[in-house]
This record gives C-alpha cells, structure tokens and sequence, in this order.
C-alpha cells in the first residue's frame, strides 16, 4: 500500500510557496503522492473568508521542486471545467514531472445553496453525464490522434491535440464511485461501473436507506473495503486497479495499516484537514505531521 498527503491548499494553504514546500518535506519524509483539492471555492456571505491557491499551479510548482512523490487533485469536479482544459493542464503537468500525474474525478458536492459560481450545473444527473462526457474527450484528446467528440453537453471539431501526456495509453484516472452496502444495489450502481472502467476507486459508503456513511467505526469501514475490493476483483480480474481510503493517520501504527492493506486498499490518503482546521494560520503543525512520515 502506499500512502499520500491532501494538503490543504485554504487557510494558510492559500500562499502557494507554504504548499509547495509542504509537498517537498512530504517527499523527503518518505510519502507516495502529494495531492490538492481542485475546486473554483470562493466564501459566501455567511461564510468564513480564507485564502485559496489554485491546484494545478501548485502542482505545476511541485512538479519541478520533487522528483519521486505521485502529483494529483483530489478531486477535480469535471462538470465545472472545460475537459479540453484540463486535458492540456494536467498533460503538462504530466510532461513536467516525468509521468507523475494522477487525476481523481467526481460530481464535485455543492452544499444545498447552490453553486459558487454562475453558471456551474447543480443537478447531480446532469453532473454525472457532463463527467461521462468529460472523460471520453479527455481520452480522445490524450490520444495524441486526431479526434472529435459531438455529445450532448461538450463537443469539439477534429482535433489532434499534442504533446500528449508521458504515460501511455492516458494518465491514471481515479474516479469516485458510490458504494452502497446493500449487495443487492451492487451491480445497478451506475458511478462504481464508470469507477471501474479506469484505474481507480475513490469510494462514497451509502447505507441502506441511501444516506452517505460518515461516521462508519474501523471495522465498518474494513468491511465495506473487503465488500468492494471482492466486487472489483470479480468485476476486472486480476488487472492492476487502485482502491482508495481517505482517514487520517496520526493514531494508525504499521500493523494497523497492514490491516486496511489486506482488506484492498492500495492508497491511504491522510487528508491532514484536522491540522489545518485546528490551527489555519500556522502550517508548522501539518508539517510536524508530515515530517512523521507514513506508517511503513
């Protein structure tokens, strides 16, 4: 299993020379991956107003300070940007850190006030076509072939869209899938097949009355990763596929991580929010965190 750092880029995350060096002290204390939250965030009225850094120009910026750790958003909202966009942001991205990219997709989750921005789509099945579309033009494009997409909410004349990105066939696409716990729902739900169709999963745990699981104990949760790591194996085979889990680590020894790794997962993500909440205009107690290291 390896293990990677979401680092907060609001608060004090909103002066890109603090996130760049975080990112660089997480690769000297020995992570695997980097990632950003890609979003277009803005404070409402009624909300508390912080700084925010833009994550592709951050990940631009790690890129050319590391050499080892895997770069990635987490996640980018895909209905709320132009595919052809980030076809060419995360190409170079790619191309800057020698094929270090992953991209990690979804719906994006407004909260019931709506969008920020004028103009972003709210309604989740529209969301869910816009990404499928989204997809298929970022592939197309990262092709490197001549190609034209003609879809109900994207479309592009013939294009040949160069330099593609360094890994081949495409960059690695992980893409959030709602899992539910009811295994009769196993095979109908339409995000875990999009999930699977790419190279992984980033799972939302739904219960039986389809209400997002937040608060599922340890052992919940290893049961859930063991239900869904079967599903795919049965669903791909033996074919290299990542499940990601997003907890935080700072109480989680090696034995107990081993745990989370014998159950199917193949990333853990220390999204580290708690230390930036609990004190988001001083960076030292994330960085205190980092310098830890995983939990080999």
């Amino acid at each position: 299993m390896r293990f990677g750092v979401t680092l907060p880029n609001t608060g004090y995350g909103g002066d890109p020379a603090t996130l760049i060096q975080l990112a660089v002290d997480a690769e000297a204390a020995g992570w695997d991956g980097v990632f950003f939250w890609d979003t277009p965030y803005a404070a409402a009225p009624d909300e508390p107003v912080m700084a925010f850094a833009d994550a592709w120009v951050l990940l631009s910026g790690v890129a050319q300070r590391t050499e080892r750790v895997r770069l990635g958003t987490m996640l980018t909202p895909l209905a709320w940007h132009r595919p052809w966009l980030i076809a060419r942001q995360a190409a170079t991205v790619d191309r800057l850190s020698g094929g270090r990219l992953t991209l990690s997709v979804g719906l994006g989750a407004p909260d019931d006030a709506g969008p920020w921005f004028g103009g972003d789509e709210f309604d989740r099945r529209t969301r869910a076509a816009m990404l499928d579309e989204a997809l298929a033009v970022l592939e197309g494009l990262w092709s490197g072939e001549p190609f034209a997409f003609d879809g109900e909410h994207f479309s592009t004349r013939e294009v040949t869209f160069l330099p593609p990105p360094v890994q081949r066939p495409r960059i690695p696409i992980w893409v959030v899938g709602a899992w539910p716990r009811d295994p009769a729902m196993w095979p109908r739900r339409k995000s875990m097949r999009r999930a699977i169709r790419y190279d992984g999963l980033l799972p939302n745990v739904f219960g039986a009355e389809g209400e997002m699981v937040f608060d599922a104990t340890p052992e919940e949760a290893l049961d859930d990763l063991r239900a869904m790591s079967g599903w795919v194996e049965r669903e791909r085979g033996s074919e290299p596929y990542d499940i990601v889990i997003e907890r935080s680590l700072p109480d989680v020894d090696a034995a107990e991580a081993a745990r989370w790794e014998e159950a199917g997962a193949t990333w853990w993500l220390d999204d580290a929010w708690w230390e930036m909440y609990g004190a988001p205009d001083d960076p030292e107690p994330l960085r205190r965190r980092i310098l830890r290291g995983p939990p080999r």
